[in-house]
């Protein structure tokens, strides 16, 4: 049992290096760059969440109007 618990630590180890290592070669963009990206993708959720929300509300009237 003690070299099985053992044997667990020791690939934990070398997992954590190798996430280590992978989290080492990252090249992440500069600061301008995901700024925008961000601000990109929030204002194409809200259009996209603007137009299904009058989709939604139109619909729900001809449901109303059609089901009396």
């Amino acid at each position: 049992m003690a070299e099985e618990s053992q044997n667990i630590i020791a690939r934990c180890r070398t997992y954590v290096n190798e996430v280590q290592g992978e989290f080492n070669k990252i090249t992440w963009p500069p600061q301008p760059e995901w700024v925008n990206g961000t601000i990109s993708v929030v204002v194409i959720v809200a259009l996209i969440a603007t137009f299904l929300g009058v989709v939604d509300f139109g619909l729900s009237r001809v449901m109303q109007t059609v089901l009396g």
